[in-house]
C-alpha cells in the first residue's frame, strides 16, 4: 500500500489531483461565457444553458456505467481514456458550426470527464493505507473545487478577449499536456482485483438503494441543493452583464471566486457531523443558501458579493453532509450507494438551470428568488422526512 511521506505517495497523489483539476476545469468552462455565447448564437439564456447542461447531464448518466466498466478492466485505465478524451473532445468543439452541434460535443465531453470522476476515489481505496487515503481524498476534493475555479475564470477573461473558440483550443492543449503529466506520474495499480458482476447484480443493488428513504432522501436533497447552487451562479452571471451593472464577462467571472467560502465550510461539515445531527446541518446550510438568494433582491454589487459567499457556505455545507450521509448509511454496495447520489446530484444541476434561467428571462431576479423560494422548501421537507425515516433499518442488496 501506498503509504503517507513516501515519495510514491507524493506522485501518486500529486498526479490524482492533477487529473482532477483538469476535469473540473473542462467541465465548468463554459458557465461564465454563456451570456457570450447566447449573444454570439442570437438564442435565448434557456436555450444556451444547454451547453452547460449537457455536460452535467451526460456525466451524471455515465458515472454508474463507467464504474462497472472499472470493476472489469481497472481503474487507471479508465482514468487514463477519460483524460485522453478530453482534449480530443475539446478541439472537435472548434470545428462545430451551430449551438447543436457544440450541445452535442459538451455531451460527450461529460461521459469524457465522468470517467475519472467515477473512479479516482475507488482507485485511491485500493493502493493508498487508510492514514494516506483520507490526506489523499482531502487534497482531491481540494483539487475539484480550484479546477471548478480556475476552469470558470480562465472561460471569463480569455472567452472575453480571444472568443470561445480560442479558450477552447488553449484548454485543449492544457489538458493535453496535463492528461501526459498524469498518465506518466500515475502508477499501475497493485491490489485492484476485477469483479465480473453481471449487469443484474449492479441493478438490483441501484433499486435496493433507491428503496431505502434513508438514502434516496438524502440523494434528493444533495441534487436540489446543487440545481439551487450552480445555476443561481449562472443567473448572477447573465445579471451582472446586463443593466444596471454592465459588468465586462471578465469581471463577471470573478464571482466564482467566492466558491472559496465553500471550500472552508465543506471542512467543517465534519466537525459539526460528529457533535450534532447531520441533518439539522443540511437544514442549516439551506437556511444560509437561501438567505444568501434572498440578499441579491438587493442591487449593489456588495450585497451580491455577500450573498454569493452565504450562497456558496450554505450549499457546499449540505452537499459535504448529505455525501457523506449516503456513504454512512449504505451498509454495502458504497460505492453504488455514493455514485448514485452523484447522479441525482449532477441531474439536478442540469435540470435546475432550465426552471432559474426560465425564471430569470421572464421575471428577473424577483422571480429567480420565488423560484429558488419553492425549491428549497422542498428541500427542507425531504429533511423533514428525512429526520423521520433515519430509524429505519438500511436493506442489503443482495
Amino acid at each position: 500500500m501506498i503509504e503517507i511521506n513516501t515519495l510514491a505517495y507524493k506522485k501518486t497523489s500529486f498526479a490524482l489531483a492533477l487529473g482532477s483539476f483538469i476535469v473540473f476545469c473542462n467541465l465548468y468552462l463554459f458557465q461564465p461565457m454563456l451570456p457570450l455565447m447566447a449573444k454570439e448564437f442570437a438564442v435565448s439564456a434557456t436555450q444556451i444553458n444547454w451547453v452547460l447542461a449537457a455536460t452535467t447531464l451526460m456525466l451524471a448518466v455515465c458515472l454508474i456505467p463507467w464504474a462497472i466498466a472499472s470493476e472489469i478492466v481497472g481503474r487507471r485505465l479508465i482514468m487514463v481514456i477519460s483524460l485522453l478524451l478530453m482534449p480530443i473532445v475539446g478541439i472537435a468543439m472548434i470545428f462545430t458550426q451551430n449551438l447543436l452541434s457544440l450541445t452535442l460535443a459538451r455531451a460527450v465531453m461529460g461521459v469524457s470527464v465522468a470517467g475519472y470522476v467515477a473512479v479516482a476515489v475507488a482507485y485511491m481505496a485500493e493502493e493508498f493505507s487508510p492514514t494516506a487515503l483520507m490526506l489523499a481524498v482531502g487534497s482531491y476534493i481540494s483539487a475539484n473545487s480550484l479546477g471548478g475555479i480556475a476552469g470558470r475564470l480562465y472561460g471569463g477573461i480569455f472567452g472575453e478577449q480571444l472568443g470561445w473558440h480560442w479558450a477552447v483550443f488553449g484548454m485543449a492543449v492544457m489538458s493535453l499536456i496535463g492528461a501526459i503529466v498524469v498518465i506518466r506520474l500515475l502508477p499501475p495499480q497493485q491490489h485492484f482485483v476485477r469483479h465480473n458482476h453481471q449487469l443484474h447484480v449492479h441493478a438490483r443493488q441501484l433499486i435496493a438503494h433507491l428503496k431505502q428513504p434513508v438514502l434516496w432522501l438524502a440523494m434528493l436533497i444533495g441534487g436540489i441543493n446543487f440545481a439551487l447552487f450552480i445555476n443561481l451562479y449562472s443567473v448572477t452571471g447573465f445579471r451582472l452583464v446586463a443593466a444596471p451593472f454592465n459588468l465586462p464577462l471578465s469581471w463577471a467571472s470573478l464571482i466564482f471566486v467566492c466558491y472559496l467560502s465553500g471550500t472552508i465550510t465543506s471542512r467543517l461539515s465534519g466537525r459539526w457531523a460528529s457533535k450534532f445531527n447531520p441533518i439539522s446541518g443540511m437544514i442549516l446550510g439551506g437556511i444560509l443558501s437561501l438567505v444568501g438568494m434572498w440578499l441579491g433582491l438587493v442591487e449593489s454589487r456588495i450585497t451580491i458579493l455577500i450573498s454569493l459567499l452565504l450562497l456558496s457556505s450554505g450549499a457546499f455545507f449540505t452537499h459535504s453532509l448529505a455525501y457523506a450521509w449516503v456513504s454512512h448509511h449504505a451498509k454495502v454496495a458504497k460505492a453504488t450507494a455514493t455514485a448514485l447520489y452523484l447522479v441525482h446530484y449532477y441531474v439536478g444541476g442540469s435540470l435546475g438551470g432550465f426552471l432559474l434561467i426560465y425564471c430569470w428571462q421572464h421575471g428577473g431576479w424577483s422571480m429567480v428568488v420565488t423560484g429558488g423560494t419553492v425549491l428549497y422548501s422542498l428541500m427542507f421537507i425531504l429533511c423533514g422526512y428525512l429526520m423521520k425515516t433515519k430509524q429505519q433499518p438500511v436493506l442489503q442488496p443482495q
